[in-house]
């Protein structure tokens, strides 16, 4: 029989912590029986996911993100001279089936206009051919008129307008290669800024010192969407930043640098610019090597390759073949049955597999054959343990610890994340655990080679160690825990000018930080440990008001709520704790009357909405499990969750949805996990039963 161990320095410290509080909210609904009906759904759930599964034991499912992916592709190809292709026009024309019935473009289903994506879209459309006098252009431009015209576009979007002859480049925050050049230690450096950010900005730092441009034919030129001269534009700001009335702030700052950059490029003083270039080039190709492009992610790969033109290099050459590569490999087609023309942000293999894995170790009590899941998860564990981490990468600037951590994506490298290490660490973990000694003992050859030819026991625990020591050395100075990075807090840098993407920095987020809590848990950490007194302090000071938690990386205050519970659950904390009940009251409150739970992403821009919004099966799945933490099964509440969740199981064995449940940048960015639908729904009844 499996021994535990002790990995790092998890060390059991003393007892489990129990602080005496306030009950929860009794329920007043009554309850209804459902369990004769969860086995039978869990069945048909895990056959659909055992079906999806890849033959060397991975899931990769679709990542929908809105239409700026699109329209940034059709623009890239614009600039590239490369619009004569029937792809292209096909991306172009997706478009349109997503345009609102006012005419404009949101970033998610029955959102407010955005006008950066409107703009784009409209622009895409113009230069693939669509007639200006249509009936879908005459309502694009007058929706965008009607919200201010050109002038309210985010930074991005004005590079891409300026590389199309639409703007000149001196109404773009200046973006100067010589921010490579600038040391670790100086209170401005690129890894002061998130890792997502910073992909970007070098490319894009190259593109600035070059300011490419092409003249596209007056025929498909935007002049008609500009309301006044871009020199009366107001400044750039990130959304939701307060303004400031004190003649100094760091906006003003920055926005003051911003000016004499812009007047020192005019003069050409920049005497560090040929070196500065060669710095931010060789930045940007070595984070090609074993990369899913710079990043993973679509766009530093598109200004990667806009940068590689601007440098000289040949299309044939294999660094802009592998931006191309790179870019194909994210396309994808709404329509099972027709062309490839939807692109993906990024790929979610490893995040995909890594909470599938945990789905099927739920089910596997309460599934009649369990035999044969145990062959999926084997292949699960094996793929997912030659994923791991084995090389330095960007956060190893700040911490000195040896590599452990996953990525999202397929390939990359230099930036594993927290968030996919735990998740990951946590199927390992339940994989060791005693409701299955025959998936470690009694089971035949595995065909990872990985998996096989050591012994398995400890294969999982030197992947664990490793996992779990470069996961404690992440933690940040405030107990919390960030994605990519320790210590990217610097919030004075969310005021420069090109920030109005609203990631600047990556610092510690509650729904991360509660994961790690359960994850440590799991293998061995005590609640007095002191890395978990600190993350357990983060969590007490980002509670809301009203009982809810934040979500980064889920829409977002059921997803936060849920994640914490569950954290809050793993370290000993019970509904008689204050904080635990009002986390349970704030999901009971907003449990909705079907059952179900549902939040939009506009909670985001007014929390005020926070919980509200169309039900989602993901959500649900999220409120039930947060209950779950700290109420009873036999609870009404619960019951109905569940209820709502077995009456929406389509025939196939999945749900359906449509909204957008995952964040990639609050207010700017938002997801639909196509697999959220599935393996949430099938975790959530899993752990009910």
């Amino acid at each position: 029989m499996y021994q535990e161990k002790n990995l790092s320095d998890l060390s059991r410290l003393g007892p489990v912590i129990r602080t005496a509080g306030v009950q929860q909210r009794a329920a007043t609904l009554e309850g209804c029986a459902v369990e004769p009906e969860v086995e039978p759904a869990i069945g048909r759930a895990c056959d659909w996911l055992l079906s999806r599964q890849r033959a060397d034991g991975h899931w990769c499912e679709t990542l929908e993100g809105d239409s700026i992916l699109e329209s940034e592709y059709v623009l890239l190809r614009a600039w590239l001279g490369q619009l004569d292709d029937p792809q292209t026009e096909a991306i172009a024309a997706s478009l349109l089936p997503r345009q609102s019935p006012e005419g404009y473009w949101s970033q998610f289903p029955g959102g407010p206009i955005d006008v950066s994506a409107s703009v784009k879209a409209y622009f895409a459309l113009k230069l693939t051919g669509h007639d200006p006098n249509s009936r879908p252009m005459k309502r694009a431009r007058r929706a965008i008129l009607a919200a201010g015209g050109v002038r309210r576009v985010n930074s991005y979007t004005r590079y891409f307008l300026a590389l199309l002859g639409q703007l000149d480049y001196r109404y773009c925050p200046c973006v100067p290669p010589e921010a490579v050049l600038l040391p670790k230690w100086f209170p401005i450096n690129i890894y002061r800024i998130s890792a997502w950010s910073r992909t970007i900005l070098v490319p894009l730092s190259i593109v600035w010192a070059f300011r490419p441009q092409v003249e596209v034919p007056q025929a498909q030129r935007i002049d008609e969407l500009f309301l006044d001269d871009p020199a009366d534009w107001p400044p750039l700001r990130a959304p939701g930043l307060p303004v400031s009335n004190s003649r100094w702030s760091w906006e003003n700052a920055f926005r003051w640098i911003d000016r004499q950059l812009h007047r020192l490029e005019a003069w050409r003083i920049m005497p560090l610019r040929g070196r500065a270039v060669n710095a931010a080039r060789r930045w940007m190709t070595d984070h090609f090597v074993g990369s899913d492009g710079p990043g993973a992610i679509f766009p530093p790969i598109v200004w990667s390759r806009i940068a590689l033109r601007c440098l000289g290099y040949a299309d044939t050459s294999a660094e802009v073949r592998y931006c191309e590569e790179q870019l194909q490999a994210l396309m994808w087609s709404a329509d099972p049955d027709g062309v490839a023309d939807r692109i993906q942000p990024c790929r979610s293999p490893v995040w995909d597999t890594a909470i599938s894995l945990r789905a099927l170790q739920a089910s596997l009590p309460h599934v009649g054959n369990g035999l044969r899941l145990e062959p999926a998860i084997d292949r699960a564990i094996g793929w997912l343990l030659e994923r791991q981490g084995n090389t330095p990468g960007d956060w190893n600037q700040s911490v000195s610890a040896e590599p452990g951590g996953w990525s999202f994506q397929y390939h990359n490298p230099f930036y594993p994340d927290v968030d996919d290490t735990v998740m990951v660490l946590k199927g390992l973990r339940q994989a060791l655990s005693d409701q299955q000694p025959q998936i470690i003992s009694q089971r035949l050859e595995s065909p990872v080679d990985l998996y096989r030819t050591v012994d398995r026991f400890d294969a999982l625990h030197a992947a664990a160690d490793r996992g779990l020591a470069w996961t404690l050395a992440m933690q940040n100075r405030d107990g919390g825990w960030g994605a990519f990075d320790k210590g990217n807090d610097a919030e004075f840098l969310c005021h420069v000018p090109f920030a109005d993407h609203n990631a600047m920095i990556d610092p510690s987020w509650p729904d991360i930080t509660a994961r790690v809590l359960e994850c440590l848990t799991m293998w061995g950490s005590h609640p007095d440990h002191p890395a978990l007194q600190r993350a357990l302090r983060y969590l007490r000071q980002q509670q809301e008001s009203d009982g809810c938690w934040f979500g980064r990386w889920g829409v977002n205050y059921i997803y936060g709520t849920w994640q914490v519970l569950v954290g809050l659950q793993a370290v000993g904390l019970t509904a008689e704790e204050p904080m635990v009940a009002n986390g349970l009251n704030w999901l009971l409150k907003h449990q909705q009357p079907c059952g179900g739970w549902g939040e939009s992403c506009a909670s985001y821009d007014s929390p005020q909405l926070r919980g509200a919004g169309e039900v989602t099966a993901s959500q649900t799945a999220w409120g039930v499990m947060g209950l779950l933490a700290g109420l009873p099964a036999e609870h009404a509440a619960v019951k109905r969750g569940i209820a709502w969740l077995l009456e929406n199981q389509q025939p196939d064995g999945t749900w359906k949805e449509t909204q957008p449940t995952g964040t990639g940048f609050p207010r700017v960015f938002y997801m639909v996990y196509h697999g959220y639908r599935h393996y949430f729904p099938l975790l959530a009844l899993g752990k009910y039963l």
